[in-house]
């Protein structure tokens, strides 16, 4: 009877474990995809989204919840038009008006809808630090690239190509659409682990601090920049780099 008692026993606390195994969100990045609604209604969160802990960080008509990089107020070249916020930036060089979340995060997944505009130039850039010492968001944080490459004016480096983490991983694939297209990217920032997905399909996977990072990070460009990459927790920001984009059904979940 003891043998049968410690073999219902074990099999109880088995049962037990995997049920809350089977119960733990996963933080992949093809999981975090499927539980965005790709045909939920513009700038909205669905019932699905809001009981997996998606926040919306754009109502599509107003700047609540952002401000300009080193600023308190929008930057000029930023509007809301048609249900997105419109960068309108002139002459596609660096301009100091990204604009950024007014809170940090340090363990996220984000999403965004994004269209490019013909030679059109931006990223998403997190973990930022804003100080009066930085000049751009990106000195700071890294960088998701999107570019219209078939379009620049310039040859590119594949570190430069459309879905890279720039100037440090080129992207393993490109499923993005043309300008003029919408596009939809996922960045999932897991602790040092870091997962770039454009239209489902995953570009980038890098971990920061890795031996593979540490040397990309201290034989490229960043070298001219001591602090980048160094920060673990930061604001989300928009980058405007001269050129026209837009921007919709922006949402963040923050991870355990």
């Amino acid at each position: 009877m003891k043998t049968n008692s410690f073999a219902v026993l074990a099999v109880a606390i088995l049962f037990t474990v995997t049920a809350c195994s089977g119960d733990k969100k996963s933080n992949s990045a093809e999981q975090l995809w499927s539980e965005i609604d790709l045909a939920a209604t513009d700038n909205t969160l669905t019932d699905r989204e809001r009981k997996n802990g998606w926040q919306l960080l754009f109502d599509g008509k107003t700047f609540e919840g952002w401000h300009g990089y080193n600023m308190k107020e929008i930057p000029g070249v930023w509007s809301v038009t048609d249900g997105c916020f419109m960068v309108d930036g002139k002459g596609g060089g660096e301009e100091q008006q990204d604009i950024v979340t007014g809170k940090t995060y340090r363990k996220f997944a984000f999403t965004v809808e994004y269209k490019l505009s013909q030679g059109s130039n931006s990223g998403i850039v997190y973990q930022v630090k804003e100080a009066p010492n930085y000049t751009y968001s990106y000195e700071t944080g890294p960088e998701f690239q999107l570019i219209d490459q078939d379009n620049w004016y310039d040859p590119l480096e594949d570190w430069q190509i459309h879905g890279a983490n720039y100037a440090m991983y080129p992207p393993e694939a490109k499923p993005y659409r043309p300008a003029g297209e919408w596009n939809r990217l996922l960045l999932v920032v897991d602790g040092n682990k870091v997962t770039q997905m454009i239209n489902g399909v995953k570009t980038v996977f890098y971990e920061k601090y890795s031996d593979d990072w540490n040397a990309k990070r201290n034989s490229g460009k960043w070298v001219n920049y001591p602090d980048w990459g160094k920060f673990d927790e930061g604001p989300v920001s928009i980058q405007n780099h001269g050129t026209k984009l837009w921007f919709k059904n922006i949402k963040i979940k923050e991870l355990k």
